[in-house]
């Protein structure tokens, strides 16, 4: 869902058309990323329009980067492994 508003405000109805799934798993889907911070949404005539608001991803990025040089040494040490033992 969130790949899909990446690009811009999004109905609902597209959503619904492009994932393929009901309306109703749609919106549900919109209420938790809505409650999480993740998504905005605005009256716009009958639709709701809906925005990715990626700024809460920026705090999950920074956390995982502490983990990125553990990540990075663990690939190596299994890089290395593989290489030894084919």
């Amino acid at each position: 869902m969130m790949n899909l508003l990446r690009d811009g405000e999004r109905p609902v109805s597209w959503l619904v058309a492009r994932t393929g799934i009901s309306y109703s798993a749609v919106s549900q889907h919109l209420s938790i990323l809505l409650r999480a911070g993740l998504v905005s949404r605005r009256p716009s005539g009958t639709q709701r329009l809906y925005r990715l608001t990626a700024g809460p991803l920026e705090e999950v990025y920074d956390w995982c980067a502490q983990y990125r040089l553990f990540w990075t040494a663990g690939l190596k040490r299994l890089r290395d492994y593989l290489d030894k033992h084919p």
